[in-house]
């Protein structure tokens, strides 16, 4: 008997395939073993029952991917949950910014969710969110604390396979948690000293939350690097806000950095851009023009 499913994750060489609410653990046809193909939490995949009674399988074909995303390693994304912590620590908006482009880049739908909260006021919460709203993003503040905005968190990741990306201390499991206490995942206590979380989570997971939706927890991490795909005329596709100035530029080849009567710029000057994701663009910029001038 041959079953389809959805490999949840992958740990001292076996995979463990959810179908029809039941959980297989695969071991890889030999076939597989020999190309070293690489199996992903997200894979849809075949597999041959070997033993129905102890829940025993192997694996014998991998379907096509939909998308892939190296960091963090899963397969056949729907969104991504991108989460920092508003406060402690105080959210890191270049990483947030560079999460972002990885996201489009691999042409998956990012929502930005901002953790805790209940930590600052609203008028503090308003300023670090309005120019992700502004930009057009689906930006989500919650607590994880007091439950404030998971019941909307919820409702936008229904029927999805969801990625929950950022780094350390941003509360990802705890949110997790505050979704579904079944989850019961361990929550590291932020180190006073840095202000940076502690990895509480090994590995990459996927968790049934409802029927047809899983989040996958993933390893906190504090540094990124562009996509090497990316040159330096496409970096402001990444910046859905710049779209509507940009047709003002003079040049159509204008990558809004040192160009005269740039629309973008004077935007930036006029207060229609944020200037913090402006100047982040520009630190971007100059990375790919470092990088393109190795080559």
């Amino acid at each position: 008997m041959t079953l389809k499913g959805l490999l949840i994750k992958g740990y001292n060489g076996f995979y463990y395939v959810e179908t029809e609410g039941r959980i297989w653990s695969c071991s890889l046809r030999g076939r597989f073993r020999v190309k070293k193909q690489r199996f992903l939490p997200g894979d849809r995949v075949k597999f041959t029952v070997i033993d129905p009674d102890k829940g025993c399988g192997v694996i014998e074909e991998l379907f096509p991917r939909q998308n892939e995303l190296i960091r963090p390693p899963v397969a056949n994304v729907d969104k991504v949950v991108i989460t920092f912590a508003l406060h402690n620590p105080k959210p890191d908006l270049l990483l947030l910014d560079r999460i972002l482009i990885q996201v489009l880049q691999a042409g998956i739908e990012p929502l930005i969710c901002f953790n805790k909260a209940d930590l600052v006021t609203e008028g503090e919460c308003d300023a670090i969110l309005s120019p992700y709203v502004f930009a057009g993003y689906d930006v989500i503040a919650v607590s994880a604390y007091s439950r404030q905005g998971i019941d909307k968190l919820k409702l936008a990741i229904h029927g999805n396979l969801i990625v929950m990306a950022g780094p350390s201390g941003a509360g990802k499991s705890s949110i997790l948690n505050a979704i579904d206490e079944r989850f019961h995942l361990a929550t590291g206590e932020l180190s006073k000293k840095v202000e940076r979380g502690k990895h509480t989570t090994r590995r990459v997971e996927l968790l049934p939350l409802e029927k047809g939706t899983y989040l996958a927890d993933t390893p906190g991490f504090s540094s990124l690097f562009l996509p090497d795909k990316i040159e330096r005329s496409d970096l402001q596709k990444f910046y859905p806000e710049f779209a509507v100035f940009a047709q003002d530029c003079p040049y159509t080849s204008c990558l809004h950095d040192r160009e005269r009567d740039c629309g973008v710029k004077n935007a930036v000057t006029q207060g229609s851009i944020d200037a913090g994701r402006y100047e982040r663009y520009c630190l971007f910029l100059e990375e790919l023009k470092e990088r393109e001038g190795k080559y």
